[in-house]
């Protein structure tokens, strides 16, 4: 989940390494060139079996119509859903649906207010939906400071004794802004992950690229913290494909190639959730980015 991009709306930040041609095939192979169905049944396929979506990708949709978006998010070929909001919905109403659905969710986004406050009933509601992961996935402006991260590490270790009890783990979701150097010296996202050893770390990469530092790296030093990867892209300069500059999977500057390779690497059961955070056409976007995602994982095996 994101929100403001502190690079500026309508910024594009990638890796050079990336070709303009590599790009236009992926883009042709993947998006224009192949239909989601049917995902290949493979046991290297597992994890384009198993594709993920952030649902915050299609907040308004599921507003509008819950059922009805997650019907159509399953007939895409989607299988796991991580919920960031639930819409007035219990734990058990959840569950139903996404049974109906033949989906699952292993992990959601909750607010770290909710976890400092009412912890046991988040708690309650992720082991009735069936998570693994309850994920925090954003400080406010105000709470990016020192004295805050401070805070944030207490929770994160208190929250993860609670969780490992029932059989959860905490994790943190990052932006740009746990990757900007505090006056200290200190990196915010370093810090964290140092400091709370316990909690799992849920990896937006392209956030990382936003924040100038190299995801690869980071995937490398912390592979035994990585629970999920949030798949983004960010638009090519002069696109301007939305006003936050983020792109269907595969039209954009990432290295997706590389990056999966590193992830991949580092372990062989993460979590993979597409994610656009602001998409003119939501449903179009995970439609797009899903065979993108196939051609890139299929890519990686060879």
């Amino acid at each position: 989940m994101a929100k403001t991009n502190s690079k500026g709306k309508g910024g594009s930040i990638g890796l050079s390494r990336r070709t303009f041609l590599t790009r236009s095939a992926l883009v042709a192979g993947g998006i224009a060139g192949s239909s989601l169905f049917p995902f290949a049944a493979s046991a290297q396929s597992r994890r384009v079996d198993n594709i993920g979506l952030q649902l915050y990708t299609l907040r308004k949709e599921l507003a509008e119509d819950f059922d009805g978006t997650l019907a159509r998010v399953a007939e895409l070929g989607f299988k796991e859903m991580e919920f960031a909001g639930y819409y007035g919905r219990s734990a058990a109403q959840i569950k139903t649906a996404l049974e109906t659905n033949g989906l699952v969710s292993p992990a959601a986004h909750i607010q770290w207010a909710a976890i400092r406050d009412n912890l046991q009933a988040e708690i309650d509601r992720a082991v009735g939906i069936g998570q693994r992961y309850i994920v925090i996935p954003y400080l406010q402006e105000n709470e990016r400071t020192l004295d805050h991260y401070k805070r944030l590490i207490d929770t994160l270790n208190s929250a993860g004794e609670a969780c490992r009890d029932a059989g959860l783990k905490i994790a943190y979701h990052n932006h740009d802004f746990e990757f900007v150097t505090l006056a200290d010296g200190s990196t915010p996202m370093d810090i964290l992950l140092d400091a709370a050893p316990d909690i799992a770390w849920e990896a937006d990469l392209a956030w990382i690229v936003r924040g100038g530092r190299d995801p690869s790296d980071y995937v490398q030093r912390y592979a035994g913290r990585l629970s999920a990867i949030h798949v983004k892209d960010i638009a090519m300069v002069g696109t301007n494909l939305d006003e936050d500059g983020w792109s269907d999977l595969g039209a954009g500057t990432m290295d997706w190639t590389a990056l999966l390779q590193a992830c991949r690497s580092a372990s062989g059961d993460l979590i993979y959730a597409l994610e656009h955070d602001k998409p003119g056409d939501p449903v179009g976007y995970a439609s797009r980015s899903a065979a993108a995602f196939k051609n890139l994982w299929r890519s990686t095996n060879d």
